[in-house]
């Protein structure tokens, strides 16, 4: 049953929502409902042959496309003339196709880079001035020249209705094309930085969700982004933001109705151990009360577009914080979280024949469960790669203590550059400040657990005395805390 009070036009789209990529779902819909507004912004300024641009933008239309972005960046009129030319740019871009927008980037990167002649001129200028009041207007200058023209094409989007969400988009399907070719890493590299300075965190509103205040169509976003656990069902989703449970999110004063990053948090005793047992929609409700443990289950980024600016670590503080305020018999704030790069680790240690990988005891006791006398390692290769192996009791107590072990290998001592984390949802929270605290067997028996981590979770605990100090030690040496437990599963 859909809650009451919604929209259920809106809750039925929502119910054929399930995968996070569906997301670029909301930008079809943002174009459709926008191109009429902007057309009415653009007015006189709206050219019939710039909006009947063909949707793929073939060679004979980006000379007019070009024509229109240095239109933008003449300083004729006023505020209102820049806006309309804005709105009536924004209203050719919305007109593309997928081909169409990567064609309209590759001008913005190629034709509104910053010229590498003009900023010498601007040095030598400089370099030149003998009075202090030329040195300043040198100064400033030589600051214009640096800055790509295309920034400025990018800022008057802002200002146009729901305009900041759309660069958000835009530098989502930027993203891939920088991997693909290098001409786009400066585009990307000028709107992230642009971005980074509008979605300071000082600038974001921390919002608690719950299924009687949210809207259908808040209601609908959620589903699609949840990236860590998928949201099955309405009941689902209802025990995600029930009276035991808090979802909270960080919103942007130009994107209110956009969760950036959520949250999902469950209220009980003890550490949770098994995220089945912390999703089941038929557990009776807990009193939030009475509960000393908050359990960080989900944390998802709602928009790709805003990937490598951070504003997770702040989430989880303020979320800490407010729920300290909240609960004051709460003595433990730690996440359950997936460890989605052990498995793809550990098929590339059996691919390349590590002789170490086991010790001799867990050899045998491998071989005893499998009955068989030689061939662990292939035989252990093909049985993760199964997957069926998680309901043979048998096979699960063999793989527990070399899985365990192997694991917590990967977590603590396996790095990427500059000492970071190998496993990035531990570089996450290790960079946070928090703590390795429990590696927890067959906590997560889905497909996608069992995929990713052979069944495992670990739970990163946020001790509010400690966390500055193991930020700090993390992020200094690459030395990430430990918990005892962590560190006797190390031991060989």
């Amino acid at each position: 049953m859909p809650p009451a009070g919604k929209d259920v036009a809106v809750l039925d789209v929502a119910r054929q929502v399930a995968k996070p990529e569906d997301a670029s779902g909301f930008f079809k819909q943002a174009i459709r409902s926008l191109r009429a507004r902007w057309q009415t912004i653009a007015g006189s300024e709206y050219d019939v042959d710039a909006a009947n641009l063909r949707p793929d933008l073939p060679g004979e239309d980006i000379d007019r496309l070009r024509k229109q972005m240095q239109a933008c960046l003449e300083a004729r009129g006023g505020e209102v003339s820049a806006r309309a030319r804005a709105a009536a740019l924004g209203q050719a871009y919305l007109a593309l196709d997928e081909t169409g927008r990567r064609r309209f980037l590759r001008v913005l990167a190629e034709d509104f880079d910053l010229s590498t002649e003009a900023v010498e001129a601007a040095l030598d200028k400089l370099q030149a001035a003998d009075t202090a009041e030329d040195r300043r207007q040198a100064r400033i200058e030589l600051r214009r020249r640096l800055e790509p023209p295309r920034i400025r094409l990018l800022q008057q989007f802002s200002s146009l209705p729901q305009g900041v969400k759309i660069l958000v988009n835009l530098r989502a399907e930027l993203m891939p094309l920088t991997r693909a070719d290098p001409l786009f890493a400066s585009l990307d590299d000028d709107l992230k930085a642009l971005l980074a300075t509008w979605f300071d965190v000082d600038f974001l509103e921390l919002r608690r969700i719950t299924w009687e205040s949210a809207s259908g169509a808040l209601l609908e976003k959620l589903i699609a982004y949840e990236a860590v656990h998928a949201i099955e069902s309405w009941n689902d989703l209802k025990n995600r933001l029930d009276f035991d449970r808090r979802y909270f999110a960080f919103f942007h004063p130009r994107m209110p109705d956009e969760p950036l990053i959520f949250v999902e948090v469950a209220l009980v005793d003890g550490m949770a151990d098994n995220v089945q047992n912390l999703l089941d929609p038929s557990a009776p409700v807990q009193n939030p009360q009475a509960a000393d443990a908050a359990i960080f289950y989900s944390i998802s980024n709602a928009q790709t577009g805003l990937n490598g600016i951070s504003f997770g670590n702040f989430l989880i503080k303020r979320v800490v914080d407010q729920l300290s305020h909240e609960f004051p018999k709460l003595k433990t704030f730690a996440t359950l979280s997936p460890i989605p790069g052990f498995m793809p680790w550990l098929r590339a240690r059996l691919g390349e024949g590590d002789a170490g990988l086991l010790l001799p005891g867990e050899r045998k006791a491998i071989a005893a469960a499998a009955d068989i006398q030689r061939g662990v390692k292939g035989w252990l290769k093909e049985t993760l790669e199964r997957g069926d192996w998680a309901a043979n009791a048998a096979a699960v107590k063999a793989l527990k203590t070399p899985l365990m072990r192997l694991c917590a290998r990967y977590l603590a001592l396996e790095k990427r550059s500059h000492g970071r984390a190998l496993d990035p949802v531990g570089h996450f929270h290790l960079s946070n400040g928090a703590r390795m605290e429990r590696l927890n067997w067959m906590a997560d028996r889905s497909a996608k657990g069992l995929e990713q981590s052979a069944g495992m979770m670990i739970n990163y605990r946020y001790d509010l005395a400690r966390i500055d100090a193991n930020h700090e030690a993390y992020r200094g040496s690459g030395k990430p805390a430990l918990s005892s437990a962590m560190r006797a599963l190390l031991k060989d």
